[in-house]
């Protein structure tokens, strides 16, 4: 495990600040992300500037609904944060506890309201950045690792992990998780790089991203260590969100599927 990147105790203003390996994965994510997405824009003979719109505003949306979404399942730790002492406290707790789904349909609700604001078609833009949402996942995820943060369970398979002692889930072998989804993402990113030269309509890539990323999640947390809910058949909150994401996915491949098939004929 490696948290912390840099502590900056004893710096003038920075005191009690410190870099996580998890915010420099989302910083490497977000500008990885777009960095190849302005270039495709470029290919499109579109405007680059709005890959760093977009990317800016499912920054801000994608942290604040990723919270939301953390509060929602982790009600205490709003005690924590509004019982902060200085704005450096705030904001290290703030950054901690982030959930990728609540980040997703943040970042969505932010970007769309961009899209909307600048009269840019929403399932074209979607194309443009559904490959990035599962790269910049699969990112994440290895800032996950790292901290020792979105664990699996128990484990007695081959490559099991086991973090150091003296951490809260140290001295169990544990299915690695994170690094389940950081491969997972990554191939969902290559296969929808590889077929949008081969795009039949618009959304086609962000349905196909919704499906995928749904089952995946779905599959994966059931060796995941997160809270079950006995009135939803005691799925985990992320397992029904994936289940919405595969059936709206899975709903609209069909529909343009048969409006594909009836201009055909």
């Amino acid at each position: 495990m490696y948290p912390i990147i840099y502590d900056f105790t004893g710096w003038p203003l920075l005191d009690g600040l410190q870099i996580s390996s998890y915010g420099l994965m989302l910083v490497i994510a977000f500008l990885t992300c777009n960095y190849l997405a302005r270039r495709d824009l470029v290919k499109k003979n579109k405007n680059p500037n709005i890959a760093d719109d977009i990317t800016f505003r499912a920054a801000i949306g994608g942290i604040i609904g990723s919270k939301i979404y953390y509060l929602i399942e982790n009600p205490g730790s709003m005690n924590d944060l509004l019982n902060a002492s200085s704005i450096i406290e705030t904001i290290s707790i703030f950054g901690s506890g982030l959930v990728f789904l609540g980040g997703l349909i943040g970042g969505m609700i932010s970007v769309t309201l961009y899209l909307r604001k600048n009269n840019i078609p929403w399932l074209e833009a979607a194309d443009w950045v559904a490959p990035y949402l599962a790269l910049g996942h699969g990112i994440g995820r290895i800032g996950c690792f790292l901290v020792g943060d979105c664990e699996g369970t128990k484990c007695s398979l081959p490559w099991a992990v086991t973090f150091p002692e003296n951490s809260m889930i140290g001295g169990i072998p544990l299915h690695p998780t994170q690094l389940y989804e950081f491969g997972v993402y990554t191939l969902i990113f290559g296969y929808l790089i590889y077929i949008r030269n081969k795009n039949k309509y618009d959304g086609l890539l962000m349905f196909e991203y919704l499906f995928l990323v749904g089952l995946s999640r779905f599959l994966i947390e059931f060796v995941r260590v997160n809270p079950r809910y006995e009135h939803f058949f005691n799925l985990s909150g992320a397992q029904v969100i994936s289940v919405i994401m595969m059936i709206i996915g899975t709903y609209f491949m069909y529909i343009n599927r048969l409006k594909l098939r009836e201009t055909v004929s």
